[in-house]
């Protein structure tokens, strides 16, 4: 019997304004499952940024770990420790969003196209390239992708929404972004295999539509394993 494809699952902590986007994340989870595929989730044994309170919308005192806090969604003691995972080992990564992503993983949400990207999340994504295996950025994640690659020199296509800033700030990198009327599409540049998807980077889409093209992100990624 054929082995299922292993599938890392790279996180940015809890909470959508300074970790992973939950939903973002499970529905992630969610559609791999149905894909049958085996998944590990990793997370960089690091400090967040910052610590923000959702219910008061203000940056609260205290720091937050990201691993511990990317274990809130990948379950007790199945995160792995980002400097213990190799890619070697993987098949194809996914990156669910959240600020956390450019704020913990990298700094484009200070920086924009100036920024720089963690070294080992940098290294780790830039495997996946080097070695031909299918990358599903989500939300914000395809900005972080979107630096590691120019830094490589390689152009993608991609998407983050509709356009605006994060467009200007891809271009400005060399990419060719490519505006999406809603959540529920994605982009495919063929020859990197990386597919990308917008959800919440929309303002409040409906939930079902941000389900529909992440499960469509999943499937068009474990598709080209």
């Amino acid at each position: 019997m054929p082995k299922s494809p292993r599938i890392a699952v790279l996180l940015a902590g809890c909470g959508h304004v300074d970790g992973a986007e939950i939903r973002e994340a499970v529905l992630a989870l969610l559609a791999l499952d149905q894909q049958g595929v085996q998944v590990q989730c990793v997370a960089p044994d690091a400090p967040q940024h910052h610590v923000f309170n959702h219910a008061t919308g203000q940056v609260a005192v205290g720091s937050r770990n990201i691993l511990e806090e990317s274990s809130r969604i990948a379950r007790k003691g199945q995160c792995l420790d980002l400097a213990k995972a190799k890619a070697g080992d993987y098949d194809a990564l996914v990156i669910p969003g959240g600020f956390g992503v450019a704020k913990n993983l990298c700094g484009f949400a200070f920086h924009g196209p100036e920024a720089t990207v963690r070294p080992d999340v940098e290294a780790f994504i830039g495997a996946f390239f080097e070695a031909g295996k299918p990358v599903g950025a989500i939300c914000i994640a395809p900005a972080m992708v979107g630096l590691c690659l120019a830094k490589a020199g390689k152009k993608a296509r991609l998407t983050l929404g509709s356009g605006g800033d994060v467009q200007a700030a891809m271009e400005r990198l060399g990419h060719v972004y490519q505006p999406v009327p809603s959540p529920r599409e994605v982009v495919i540049d063929e020859a990197l295999k990386l597919v990308t998807t917008a959800a919440y980077m929309f303002d409040n889409p409906r939930l079902s539509d941000v389900w529909v093209g992440i499960e469509r992100c999943v499937t068009e990624v474990v598709g080209r394993i």
